[in-house]
């Protein structure tokens, strides 16, 4: 009797989570070289045609300074009381936003911009993702360079824990990571999420304590205690400009909604990344 060979569709769930996420590592490290050519493409294209290039990346966080500061001298803003000379304060808190919210942008857009090669070229989607956060990465060690040269210019000393920037940014990079990964799907099929998340990053900036201090009363109070955001920009800078902080259980619950964002949104891009071709 001939043997009975079934067929059926590649169903991962069926693996278990530990051999999707098995899955993922090996494709990770199988596409390293794709995802660095991908980040070259896109680090290049982006300041080929322009003429300040690199200098954006100063030029930007010092204009939103200064307006911060007209905004609060003109009494049309409240900064409100930072005890650290402003600049380094908000040009430190900056950084961190600025990697957030460029680094989901550009997640959010990665596959839609790539629609092309994903037609025609059968390779990791994840790459594009990860990819794009290397030109994000990049703009945020300038800014935060831009930070450090202002504890000279206002004769500033930083604490100790300067040197643990890099672990205090772990959980900022997983929750932008998730999220791209996640709404990368949602823009391949409707485009207005690529449309309305530069409207929403500018709202969510005024409404999260990075350029000003964190209000103790009022509606942007309510919000700043249940916003994930101000607590993992506010404890690394906090550790940095005054050695300490009072919101490590914020943090803590931040950190862990940013592993959670992160893993789910990980799974799920894995799991439908094959039938993206056919939606953007």
């Amino acid at each position: 009797m001939a043997e009975v060979k079934t067929y059926e569709p590649d169903n991962s769930l069926k693996k278990g989570y530990l051999q999707i996420f098995r899955e993922i590592g090996q494709e990770v490290r199988a596409n390293k070289w794709l995802i660095y050519q991908l980040f070259r493409r896109d680090f290049l294209t982006g300041y080929r045609q322009s003429f300040f290039g690199l200098l954006w990346a100063f030029i930007i966080p010092i204009v939103s300074v200064v307006t911060f500061l007209i905004l609060n001298q003109s009494g049309l803003f409240n900064l409100g009381t930072v005890n650290v000379p402003y600049p380094v304060y908000a040009l430190f808190g900056l950084a961190f936003w600025q990697l957030f919210s460029t680094g989901i942008i550009a997640g959010t857009n990665s596959l839609t911009s790539a629609g092309y090669i994903i037609s025609k070229i059968n390779f990791s989607k994840k790459a594009l993702v990860i990819a794009s956060m290397g030109k994000t990465m990049v703009a945020f060690i300038i800014q935060l360079a831009l930070a450090f040269v202002s504890f000279a210019v206002y004769v500033f000393a930083p604490k100790f824990w300067i040197f643990l920037v890099p672990v205090f940014m772990i959980p900022f990079i997983l929750l932008t990571l998730g999220l791209g990964f996640i709404l990368s799907i949602l823009n391949g099929i409707i485009r207005d999420f690529g449309t309305l998340l530069p409207v929403l990053t500018t709202f969510l900036l005024f409404a999260t304590p990075v350029m000003y201090a964190k209000p103790i009363v009022g509606p942007l109070a309510v919000i700043t205690r249940f916003n994930p955001l101000y607590y993992l920009i506010a404890v690394p800078r906090d550790l940095i400009l005054f050695g300490s902080s009072s919101e490590w259980v914020g943090f803590a619950f931040s950190t862990a909604l940013a592993i959670v964002v992160f893993v789910v949104s990980l799974i799920v891009f894995h799991l439908t990344e094959t039938r993206l071709a056919e939606r953007i």
